[in-house]
């Protein structure tokens, strides 16, 4: 494995890993009001998008990364548009 497949993968790791803390906070606690609905969307259609892409490339890792963050990133927009608080 080389440098920059290390590196790609550390930052799936991270860029995606970060969604969980918030994920369990709102899952725990059912508070979503100071959540940025806009930065959720645009959040999760880019990783969407970079999903699209990864998967036109078969390129596994940015597919991985992309359906990981998908599920977080959708998570987290779902609670925001259906959890009332």
């Amino acid at each position: 494995m080389n440098w920059v497949s290390i590196t790609g993968i550390i930052a799936a790791v991270l860029t995606t890993s970060a969604f969980v803390p918030q994920a369990w906070k709102i899952i725990k606690q059912r508070k979503v009001k100071d959540l940025s609905l806009t930065m959720y969307v645009m959040m999760f259609t880019g990783q969407f998008c970079w999903l699209i892409y990864g998967l036109n490339l078969n390129d596994f890792p940015l597919i991985l990364a992309n359906v990981v963050g998908c599920s977080l990133s959708g998570t987290i927009l779902g609670f925001k548009l259906f959890l009332k608080d």
